[in-house]
């Protein structure tokens, strides 16, 4: 009897010790890739760092590593590789994408969102609903929404009129703010946020144009004379969603899908109470660095949407599929 005991106890304690390792091997490891610097206070870091904290919490077997600072992935990699299924979660600046899906210009259209409060308007909007489709047929799910108000910085000259840009090279994020630049006379060079610094600092650029969290995260002020603060007339909106791949999103079971949702609307609501901070931590941080702090009048954002709507505007409604009715829906938003 003893040995039979002996020998059942054995058994049992062996298929737990195999058991053990076979659970742990269960267990989800994502990867989420941006292109800010971690741990300096950057807010897109600190919602994918909020969202990693909250998955954790929720101990459904998923845990979250945050690579900042373009360490895994190229800014304008992350899409690719997020459709792919190589990268798992990005914090991403969709209109990097526009290239594969020009309707994502939509969502960096000059004057299309104007302040912050419409912005969160526009997240629960026919338009924001036709951009997510996008968003998902072509193997990506939308985790967290952000909207990021953006500035102009020039060495050169302060940027308000359009004539005022007339002559300098500039970095604009997308197409579409480049159309409207170019139709005030500027020259473009394209690049990421993250190439803003050097590329001002080596005489590439004159000036340029990016939300107000990267122009303090990349420390923009020390090699800029102006800054053109969002102020009252914010020609620059920016989406800059939290994004995860379908494929490694359909991996998950219910339960983990669930708190990486719940984790997303913490981030969100994290980034809703930080967004319109970040304007005057920017404007701050540039008068702390010496730099002359200028706004557009409301005359001078009504100059620069005429370029737009002759320009960006036009383009975007003749050569992008749907173009048209994309802008009509985000201007019916109140």
């Amino acid at each position: 009897m003893f040995k039979t005991l002996a020998k059942a106890a054995l058994g049992l304690t062996t298929a737990m010790v195999i058991a053990m390792p076979a659970a742990h091997a269960a267990d989800v490891v994502l990867k989420a890739s941006h292109q800010w610097p971690g741990g300096k206070g950057d807010v897109r870091d600190e919602m994918v760092q909020i969202l990693a904290r909250e998955v954790a919490d929720a101990d459904v077997g998923v845990e979250i590593k945050v690579y900042p600072g373009r360490s895994l992935f190229k800014p304008r990699e992350q899409w690719g590789a997020m459709v792919k299924g190589q990268l798992d979660i990005s914090a991403f600046p969709l209109d990097y994408a526009s290239g594969r899906h020009p309707q994502f210009s939509a969502t960096l259209m000059p004057g299309l969102v104007q302040n912050h409060d419409r912005a969160l308007r526009l997240n629960t909007s026919p338009f924001m609903d036709d951009i997510k489709k996008i968003i998902n047929d072509a193997g990506v799910v939308v985790i967290a929404d952000a909207w990021l108000a953006g500035a102009f910085a020039s060495k050169t000259q302060c940027i308000t009129s359009p004539e005022s840009i007339e002559g300098q090279v500039t970095r604009a994020a997308g197409p579409a703010f480049e159309q409207m630049l170019v139709g005030a006379g500027a020259s473009i060079a394209s690049m990421p946020s993250s190439e803003i610094y050097t590329a001002l600092q080596t005489g590439v650029l004159d000036a340029a144009n990016t939300s107000s969290g990267s122009f303090v995260s990349y420390r923009i002020y020390e090699q800029v004379t102006c800054l053109t603060a969002p102020g009252a007339n914010a020609l620059w909106f920016m989406y800059e969603p939290i994004l995860m791949s379908k494929r490694s999103w359909d991996k998950l079971n219910q339960e983990q899908k669930d708190a990486v949702m719940a984790a997303g609307k913490v981030a969100q609501e994290y980034f809703v109470g930080e967004a319109k901070g970040l304007d005057a931590k920017l404007v701050q941080a540039y008068k702390d660095a010496g730099v002359e702090i200028v706004e557009m009048s409301a005359d001078d954002y009504k100059e620069w949407l005429a370029i737009a709507q002759e320009t960006s505007y036009k383009t975007f409604s003749e050569n992008v599929p749907g173009g048209d009715e994309l802008i009509a829906k985000a201007l019916a938003v109140d």
